[in-house]
């Protein structure tokens, strides 16, 4: 399938490892143009070389999206430098806490990471014929698991952001969409910790991925691609969920 995105410029936040690397890494494959971002400069340094042997540009920088001033010039300036912008990804998470502190983490990283990023990149994504916005959540959004806690509740909160301002701008030939990663697996990743630390927990929940095994970011990075994508056209307003199976609910 063509998914017609040469040439293309997406700009995708906290793309340095894991999903988001993985997303950058499939977007550059398919010929576009790429702005990315990570707290650690060296780690953009680095994914930014290689994404540049795929003969794309790329280009980005060290930012904190809960920096809200910084995270908006930085959107405003790598817009600028690509000439344009026709992908939003809003992929980055909080980094947890403890008590009100990792509710107050997860609010301004998770939702107003992806609500100012959207509202930043509107203008751009208005001028663009194919504009696209997708947000990463998680199945923690829709499913059960484990105890209440901040990460679930601002993960189902972006999706209802999400599918709402599908409806506002719409008109103007801008699609939003999220997606629902289930139990991904990556050196470095939550996973591999929890297979390390908690054996009992990480057995547990493969045993209920009816795939038997968790998935690899480039699994939901082929997803998240393909709804930003033309050949996803007619699509907006749903949240896709990318899980081998493990959620419980019917999708009517």
């Amino acid at each position: 399938m063509n998914l017609e995105l040469k040439g293309k410029k997406a700009l995708v936040t906290g793309s340095t490892r894991g999903i988001g690397r993985a997303i950058v890494e499939c977007l550059a494959d398919e010929g576009v143009d790429v702005a990315i971002c990570s707290r650690n400069a060296e780690d953009v340094r680095k994914t930014i070389a290689a994404l540049e042997v795929k003969g794309i540009t790329a280009i980005g920088q060290a930012v904190d999206v809960c920096d809200g001033d910084a995270y908006k010039t930085w959107i405003q300036a790598s817009a600028k430098e690509l000439g344009g912008l026709d992908i939003f990804v809003a992929n980055v998470t909080g980094s947890g806490g403890e008590g009100e502190q990792s509710w107050r983490n997860h609010f301004d990283a998770d939702v107003m990471g992806t609500v100012r990023g959207c509202e930043v990149s509107l203008p751009y994504l208005k001028a663009s014929d194919t504009g696209a916005i997708v947000v990463i959540s998680s199945i923690v959004a829709v499913e059960t698991f484990l105890t209440p806690s901040a990460y679930n509740a601002f993960k189902a909160a972006i999706i209802n952001y999400a599918k709402h301002l599908s409806q506002q701008v719409g008109a103007e030939g801008i699609r939003v969409n999220s997606i629902s990663p289930g139990a991904t697996y990556h050196a470095g990743g939550v996973w591999e910790s929890i297979e390390s630390d908690n054996p009992a927990l990480y057995q547990k929940t493969l045993a209920q991925i009816p795939l038997g095994r968790m998935g690899a970011p480039e699994e939901i990075a082929k997803a998240v691609v393909f709804l930003a994508s033309p050949a996803s056209s007619y699509t907006s307003g749903t949240n896709l969920i990318v899980d081998g199976g493990y959620t419980r609910g019917v999708q009517y």
